[in-house]
């Protein structure tokens, strides 16, 4: 059987995979990926947040992105009978980048990619991971291509970046259940013909079509625009027919979308996608570091996948350079608890969506612009800056502030 030797196999040609990989490849290192799909490849998560240019930028990855001329995102939309809720990055509580990019995955992944390889990174499509077997932080790694030849990669270490693949997970049973209610999403692509510049300048557009269900509007600067309903699986029960015919009825309901969508071409029969969240019972292993998706994996309302899957992967990236030049790393403080105040974070600003919280926060009718402010640096993606309340407190603040707002509101009327 054929075999070669790495200092580090990154499994997962994705953003994750490609940024760790180009951070360690810049330190010195030998870097393969092995990737299961052929690219470019269809996936949702196209709606970027600025604290994933930071890692971008490491990884060298800006000015190939800024070459494709992707839909600049200045900022989030939220939408609810009429009223609207603006947040514009520019005016975040943190410092740090106040755009990025709205991207249609397929492009944006295969870009990252070229990257890698241009590099001088090979990266293996169509190759599938059937078994790993470590000694120590050692291993060696069987893969299979299309053809069924199978060869060995023996690496001095792994990044499992594989995302919904969840490979490492898979193969050692660490998958878990997450505790956040199952959902499903009804997507497509559109023509948006109707696109008007002066209400979607450059923002993802989210409305607030009932409790608990809420609808994505993510423009792309090519004319198409992802739209897709996300509900409790039960809801989708309400409209019968094929996928498309579904979707058309739902939008029907929608006055903020009914003029703009009615006959509008799908670019591809409406998917479905449901019950996506998931866990695993550690994000690391001797030999080994789980980055983005495949550590945890929460809703897509905030657009935080990319970013948990990019900052992941460049945290992770730096402690495998550490680990390979005999440095001691501690996995569970340098990389675990940084990752969980990210992802409970998050969480806690997931929760608060569906049981109405932000509702009262978004629509209210004085907001304290300096509260804003902080909620829009979590909207931006930086869940790390503890000098942010609404980031350190994150698990109880916004309750706080709710109440605070019905109290006003009741002592007003």
């Amino acid at each position: 059987m054929k075999s070669e030797k790495v200092d580090v196999l990154v499994i997962g040609a994705g953003p994750s995979g490609t940024v760790a990989a180009s951070i360690i490849k810049q330190a010195g290192f030998s870097v393969k990926i092995v990737e299961k799909m052929k690219f470019p490849r269809f996936v949702i998560g196209e709606s970027l947040l600025p604290r994933c240019m930071e890692a971008l930028e490491e990884a060298g990855f800006l000015e190939a992105v800024k070459e494709k001329n992707f839909q600049e995102k200045f900022g989030a939309k939220f939408v609810k009978n009429g009223k609207v809720c603006d947040y514009f990055f520019a005016d975040q509580f943190t410092k740090g980048w106040t755009h990025t990019w709205q991207v249609p995955r397929a492009e944006f992944d295969q870009t990252l990619a070229d990257c890698c390889e241009k590099m001088g990174i090979p990266v293996n499509y169509e190759t599938t991971v059937t078994g790993i077997e470590f000694n120590g932080s050692d291993s060696v790694t069987t893969v299979e291509d299309t053809a069924g030849n199978k060869s060995q990669i023996e690496a001095r270490f792994i990044v499992d970046g594989s995302g919904y693949g969840r490979v490492i997970p898979k193969l050692f049973n660490m998958d878990r259940p997450s505790d956040l209610v199952p959902r499903k999403t009804l997507f497509t692509h559109v023509v948006d013909v109707n696109r008007s510049m002066d209400d979607e300048p450059n923002r993802i557009t989210i409305i607030v079509h009932g409790k608990g269900i809420w609808i994505w509007v993510i423009p792309f600067s090519s004319g198409i625009t992802s739209v897709g309903f996300v509900a409790e699986p039960g809801f989708f029960n309400k409209v019968s027919g094929t996928n498309e015919e579904q979707l058309r009825a739902l939008i029907e309901t929608e006055p903020y979308l009914k003029d703009r969508m009615k006959g509008v071409e799908f670019k591809f029969e409406p998917r479905v996608l449901e019950s996506w969240s998931t866990t695993t019972s550690s994000f690391y292993g001797e030999g080994f570091v789980l980055t983005g998706n495949v550590t945890e994996f929460l809703d897509p309302v905030f657009s935080s996948g990319v970013t948990l899957a990019t900052v992941s992967s460049q945290t992770a990236a730096h402690l495998v350079i550490k680990k390979l030049k005999g440095e001691h790393v501690d996995w569970e403080k340098e990389y675990t608890e940084p990752m969980m105040q990210g992802v409970n974070t998050f969480r806690s600003y997931v929760m608060a969506w569906y049981d109405g919280t932000l509702d009262t926060i978004f629509f209210s009718d004085n907001p304290n612009l300096e509260i804003k402010n902080m909620i829009c640096s979590v909207l931006a993606g930086y869940v790390w800056d503890l000098d942010n309340p609404y980031v350190k407190n994150h698990s109880t603040a916004l309750t706080k502030l709710a109440r605070l707002i019905n109290v006003e509101k009741a002592l007003a009327e």
